[in-house]
């Protein structure tokens, strides 16, 4: 029997939750990497080793929730693993090895990749207000990264800099990806789909190493984590993880990319204020942090401002040919 889509309420309830427990990734980064004396930074992992475990954990948790009916195949479920492995190990390394608002806000220039991509590969056509809005939040997520860029470093440090922004926007734009993916999958259970991306990212991740390093490095990799450090990345995993892409693509069965994507916007804002509460002498947030967010924030504000739907007209947006040929 095929799953009943959600209200529009219940699947923006769901986008909003997804932005929030997903924020949550900043403070469980700082407190298996920052020496918060909680003894967590030690031994020192790596993001592919954090996202390895994560997608074990998190995949783990989902799958329990999948029944047996939901177990289908689509080709496109490669690439969507495949998108959201990148988007993993892009992100949380350029969230490790940097500053986290780079690699918080250029990440969440999705939502005009999003635009974009629907554009060019699904035949849509975006309302004015919904270009409007995504617009003024990539805007506030230039000035907070352009703004709290560090300058005048040595040339090793800026080459790593450069390294780690294309690393923020790289992970923007396969998010974007992955999105498109999950909205063309709908038809899917969101548990399966949410199984299929976590554990396939551990999965290819694990590939690597043992590929690149060999049987006996793969090992020590995988050893690597005390027992205090396995319990944060099991919590990490099924809370920020697992949760809130299960809550994300059962939101997509009914909004759409677009749409999802600017809600999650949330994200980026609280981001920041999490940060600020574990280490605030270090991430107090700065004028540009507050002006970036505030475009971010009115963004949203201006997205569902009353009369919202009149920007719309009946040619305003294409048939979706995926959904027609559902």
């Amino acid at each position: 029997m095929a799953a009943v889509n959600p209200s529009m309420a219940v699947a923006r309830f769901c986008l909003i939750a997804s932005a929030v427990l997903w924020s949550l990734g900043s403070v469980f980064m700082r407190l298996l990497i920052e020496p918060l004396g909680w003894g967590l930074d030690e031994p020192r992992l790596s993001p592919l080793l954090i996202a390895f475990y994560r997608g074990i954990f998190g995949g783990l948790v989902v799958l329990a929730l999948v029944r047996r009916a939901d177990m289908r195949f689509r080709p496109a479920m490669a690439g969507m693993v495949v998108a959201f492995t990148l988007m993993s190990g892009m992100y949380l390394s350029a969230l490790g090895l940097g500053p986290a608002a780079n690699a918080i806000f250029l990440q969440n220039t999705a939502p005009l990749w999003v635009f974009v991509l629907a554009v060019l590969f699904l035949g849509e056509r975006g309302d004015r207000r919904g270009w409007q809005t995504v617009l003024i939040g990539a805007a506030g997520a230039i000035v907070i990264v352009v703004g709290n860029w560090p300058r005048d470093l040595p040339p090793e440090e800026q080459r790593l800099q450069i390294l780690l922004l294309f690393m923020g926007l790289g992970s923007g734009v396969v998010y974007a990806l992955v999105v498109l993916f999950l909205r063309a999958l709908r038809e899917l259970a969101p548990a399966w789909l949410v199984a299929w991306n976590l554990l396939g990212t551990a999965v290819t991740l694990g590939l690597f190493v043992l590929v690149k390093d060999g049987p006996e490095a793969f090992l020590t990799w995988i050893g690597t984590p005390s027992s205090a450090q396995l319990a944060v990345l099991a919590i990490f995993g099924s809370v920020q993880m697992a949760l809130p892409y299960w809550l994300f693509t059962r939101g997509l069965r009914t909004a759409t990319p677009q749409e999802a994507a600017i809600i999650t916007l949330i994200e980026p804002l609280l981001n920041p204020i999490w940060a600020f509460l574990i280490t605030p002498e270090k991430d107090t947030p700065t004028v540009w942090m507050l002006t970036g967010g505030g475009l971010i924030l009115f963004a949203l504000v201006w997205r569902y401002l009353p009369g919202a739907d009149r920007d719309r007209s009946p040619g305003a947006r294409k048939p979706d040919p995926i959904s027609d040929a559902q």
